[in-house]
């Protein structure tokens, strides 16, 4: 049994999702793992993860004009404003999502749908840095 620790650093544009499919699949397939279980970790809480269509954008554009509704930035709603009107909000957003994805590794690739992306979502209105730790565990 072999496991491999990483942290991906990923700076956002602000709201939004960031596919980051490429940069985890690139990291699995040097890991000299075939087969295993890889641990997706967000360690921020105003940010989250999703694994979601990636070949249409729509898809994420309707995702973020639904969480913009749900959620929306209006200071009569919220108490915590400490660091600005986003955040809170952001919190919502995130505690709605998720921050860890468990993804099976196969042949030292992910298995993922056809049409599947992992993404990061920025709940935040600045860009951010945000730290993807990757966790893979598994044998070759």
């Amino acid at each position: 049994m072999r496991q491999a620790l990483h942290a991906l650093q990923i700076q956002t544009p602000g709201k939004g999702l960031v596919e980051i499919t490429r940069e985890v699949s690139e990291w699995v397939g040097g890991q000299n793992i075939s087969l295993g279980l890889l641990t997706v970790f967000c360690r921020h809480t105003s940010a989250s993860l999703l694994i979601q269509e990636n070949a249409d954008p729509d898809v994420c554009a309707d995702l973020e004009t639904f969480f913009a509704a749900i959620a929306p930035e209006d200071p009569a709603r919220y108490r915590h404003r400490t660091e600005g009107l986003d955040d809170m909000p952001a919190h919502i957003r995130a505690a709605l999502t998720q921050v860890q994805l468990s993804i099976p590794i196969t042949s030292s690739k992910m298995v993922l749908g056809t049409w599947q992306g992992v993404y990061v979502f920025e709940h935040r209105s600045a860009p951010q840095r945000r730290e993807i730790a990757l966790h893979l565990i598994g044998e070759w």
